[in-house]
């Protein structure tokens, strides 16, 4: 196709605009379909406005994606004609979209483990991982033919280019100046309204929760959205807004963060040992679950289910987040993460309560392990901040032959590492491990290669392998004359996804298993109560009978009652949980209200029928709100007199 005349490199950007488009319209299709167990309330018809509401989305991503390309094909000078010029144009043009396209593709195999859009903190979450190549190629390896498809597109995109061209002109005239110049300003006034979503004044730049607009469920907003849209709005980091719902007297009544001493009784110094296991989801539990499939569901835990059997737990449990940088300061810190991980958030720097921290002031030997290389997802840091004394990832461990050749150290030599480390502790000791074999691209060792059942799921083979290591962990560890003094917590870092149907919800998600074991006392039993990671931390403190007040956003999960809250956030959107109910609340109105134990897979939204269990979770989601930006603007996430 031939283009001539003045007006020709104009009508070039339009056709390769609208091209971009319904590629993008195609890969919404293909993001969808590749996930769709996970959208199970969206129909045809609401396909449909998904559809017609992402192009929005669309059109400020690849406005973006093509700035330098638009301004070098509309800018009204001679030279844009040159050969050499339009070639480099061309590539220019194949490079950026193939990367907005290359985006996209990732989401549609990343997105079931974060139940999101990639955004821009992914840059920093991987940015201390010595081994990116590695990972890199794994995640090509697994996911094949996503590349195929980029190159398929790709090359699209190159043959598209060429079939349209632009006919040089001969002669370029003051005239031809004058007839290009409106054209460049009015391209520039549209490129301007389309980043910003409009032309108003009183339009706020478009931004992902915009999304809403379009959608009944907020997990559904990820449908209308496209992941380079999803990065490219949020590059910068997130800054709260102070609010004012309540005075403070009325605050501190709905919701206050600053525990008091819950007991005459002495402090207990027991060893405390908090298990962070990747990626294990309440669903893989046997114990966690016997209403699913008539009571036959078996699991892929039978140590942990036996464990559960002599242990504390609840029936409720959350996880605070869907990435493994959100669990660390909301298991260690009792702080989640609202909107971005708390970690790469500008307030990462506050001065802040933990664990470790108060617990060292009684006296206590702190140490966190993880077996991957030092630095990884920024822990080693973060564990720093958090007062933890020592420190032991895979340059301790100081062994490659027990290295999986991805992530780290196999969770079953290192966790005997860490049982054997801990026995040279004085007591008492407060320590913290992570696991990480559980995690894509979901290997076990050749010498377990079929002992542990594959189940539907590819992680629930490795879940397996770390479920043993677990039972060889405590088999040692149980020998050891610090362990009948010893408060074990038992958690994941998020869940991850899911198969079952029951966990196939925006609920189920983040459900993941909290459990509390003490094999030197009574501690047995399962409350009917909500619990999430955030409770960790004045949960083990109230437990220890600990005597001085200290800050942290969750509650004790042994105090009677069930007058406590769960909370999560998704995108910006909170998921707050209360009594038998879930709402969504976007930050100004809800938007939904299920009743979890009459309608567990969210079937019929309550919003306008219970208006008095709405008003108050309405008031706690505000006062959480208040206390958790004020907080944050302020650096006053410490107890001070």
């Amino acid at each position: 196709m031939k283009l001539k005349g003045v007006f020709a490199p104009y009508f070039a950007v339009v056709i390769r605009f609208v091209f971009l488009l319904i590629i993008y319209a195609l890969l919404r299709l293909g993001f969808y379909w590749t996930n769709i167990s996970l959208f199970p309330h969206v129909n045809a018809g609401k396909l449909f406005v998904i559809f017609a509401g992402g192009v929005r989305f669309d059109i400020v991503a690849l406005l973006y994606l093509n700035i330098l390309y638009i301004v070098m094909q509309t800018i009204p000078w001679p030279f844009k004609y040159n050969r050499i010029y339009q070639q480099i144009a061309k590539w220019i043009f194949v490079v950026t979209n193939s990367i907005g396209i290359a985006l996209n593709l990732v989401d549609f195999a990343y997105y079931p483990f974060t139940l999101k859009r990639t955004t821009g903190t992914v840059m920093d979450q991987f940015s201390n991982e010595s081994n990116l190549l590695k990972l890199t190629f794994d995640f090509c390896l697994d996911y094949w033919y996503l590349l195929v498809v980029l190159a398929l597109i790709s090359y699209g995109l190159l043959r598209s280019y060429t079939f349209i061209q632009v006919e040089r002109t001969i002669r370029y005239t003051w005239k031809s100046f004058v007839l290009q110049l409106p054209l460049f300003l009015l391209t520039a006034f549209l490129f301007i309204g389309g980043v910003r979503g409009g032309w108003a004044h009183s339009t706020r730049p478009i931004t992902l929760s915009n999304a809403g607009d379009y959608v009944d469920t907020p997990e559904e907003m990820n449908i209308v959205l496209n992941t380079p849209f999803s990065i490219l709005k949020t590059l910068k980091a997130v800054s709260l807004k102070p609010v004012k719902y309540y005075s403070e007297e009325e605050l501190v009544q709905l919701y206050d963060p600053i525990h008091l001493p819950q007991s005459d009784k002495p402090f207990n110094k027991k060893n405390v040992v908090v298990l962070i296991l990747e990626s294990f989801a309440k669903e893989h539990f046997g114990e966690l679950n016997k209403d699913i499939q008539g009571g036959k569901y078996k699991g892929y835990t039978p140590f942990l289910d036996s464990l559960i059997r002599n242990a504390y737990t609840f029936s409720d449990t959350y996880a605070n987040g869907r990435k493994s940088i959100d669990a660390l300061p909301s298991v260690i810190t009792g702080i989640p993460s609202v909107g971005e991980p708390f970690v790469l958030s500008v307030y990462s720097g506050n001065e802040t309560t933990s664990l470790a921290k108060l617990l060292g002031k009684k006296g206590y030997e702190t140490a966190f392990f993880h077996g991957a290389p030092n630095g990884s997802m920024g822990f080693s840091a973060y564990m720093k901040l958090a007062g933890i004394q020592h420190y032991f990832g895979k340059n301790e461990y100081n062994n490659d032959r027990d290295f999986d050749g991805i992530w780290g150290i196999w969770d079953e030599p290192f966790l005997q590492f860490v049982a054997n480390k801990m026995n040279t502790f004085h007591e008492p000791f407060f320590a913290s491990f992570f696991s990480l074999s559980s995690h894509h691209p979901f290997k076990v060792p050749e010498k377990y290669q079929g002992r542990f059942p594959k189940g539907p799921l590819p992680v629930q083979e490795p879940i397996g392998y770390t479920d043993n290591a677990l039972r060889e962990f405590f088999a040692t560890a149980s020998k050891m004359p610090w362990y009948k003094n010893t408060l074990f917590v038992i958690c994941a870092d998020h869940a991850t996804v899911s198969y079952l149907p029951e966990y196939q919800t925006t609920a189920g998600a983040f459900e993941i298993p909290i459990i509390f074991y003490s094999p030197g006392e009574n501690l047995v039993g399962k409350a009917d109560k909500l619990v999430q990671q955030i409770d960790i931390m004045p949960t083990v403190l109230n437990y220890l009978h600990y005597d001085e007040p200290y800050f942290a956003f969750g509650s004790d999960a042994f105090k009677p009652g069930r007058e406590n809250f769960v909370l999560n956030n998704n995108a910006g959107i909170y998921n707050f949980y209360y009594k038998d109910y879930m709402m969504s609340y976007d930050g100004m109105k809800s938007t939904s209200l299920y009743n979890l134990k009459q309608d567990r897979f969210m079937k019929k939204d309550l919003l306008q029928q219970h208006p008095a269990i709405l008003d108050t979770m309405e008031s706690k989601v505000k006062a959480f709100v208040q206390q958790y930006n004020n907080r944050m603007i302020e650096n006053k996430l410490t107890y001070k007199k």
